[in-house]
């Protein structure tokens, strides 16, 4: 049943005009995107997802790597996020996408969103089944009452939806992650777009 839903999305994206690949593990997903990617500029956006297919260490082998959340030299994490967001490939998860092929993230500096919106020549768009939602309002449930508390909870952020691990409160904390939100209802244009679909849970 998942799979066959998995085909229906990639149909959809396909229409929108995006580049879509399947693959029914993490592993082979990983391998096809290092084949892919050589001798480039590669930013990340902060992705539990990215951590799981270990993308960092395989894509720094070969490639100029920059990511935020393993800096592998003294830059700060703003001027980390900024060389990311330069850069020639971008890659990302998403927090939720629906099943019309409506991919929804939700941000706090907006590095993330904005990069995958405008920048990068390419983008690679990283998603696990566990992802796909039935329409546009669940995408959007998802991302705020699943994906933002725990990613809060990752963070440790003393968020509302970080201590109790629930749903958003709609908070007013500073230490608030979901600021900024994005919904790519049609393929940007003026980039390539991969997205990746894999038939395995992944990520937040």
């Amino acid at each position: 049943m998942v799979k066959n839903a998995i085909n229906c999305l990639a149909e959809k994206l396909i229409g929108k005009g995006y580049h879509v690949q399947i693959f029914n593990d993490k592993e082979s997903a990983a391998d096809y995107i290092n084949r892919e990617i050589d001798g480039k500029i590669v930013g990340f956006g902060g992705s539990v997802t990215i951590h799981q297919m270990e993308l960092f260490s395989k894509l720094s082998a070969h490639n100029d790597v920059c990511w935020h959340e393993e800096r592998q030299d003294n830059m700060s994490i703003m001027e980390a996020r900024k060389k990311a967001s330069a850069s020639e490939i971008y890659i990302s998860s998403v927090n939720a996408v629906s099943e019309k092929g409506e991919i929804v993230n939700i941000d706090n500096t907006g590095n993330r969103v904005a990069a995958i919106s405008f920048g990068p020549s390419e983008v690679y768009l990283v998603i696990g089944r566990n992802k796909i939602c039935v329409d546009l309002s669940a995408a959007l449930e998802r991302a705020r009452n699943v994906a933002a508390p725990l990613n809060a909870k990752r963070l440790n952020r003393k968020t509302p939806c970080a201590v109790k691990s629930d749903k958003c409160y709609d908070c007013k904390s500073p230490e608030r992650i979901c600021r900024n939100l994005s919904v790519l209802y049609e393929k940007p244009t003026g980039a390539v777009y991969h997205v990746i679909l894999i038939n395995e849970d992944l990520g937040y």
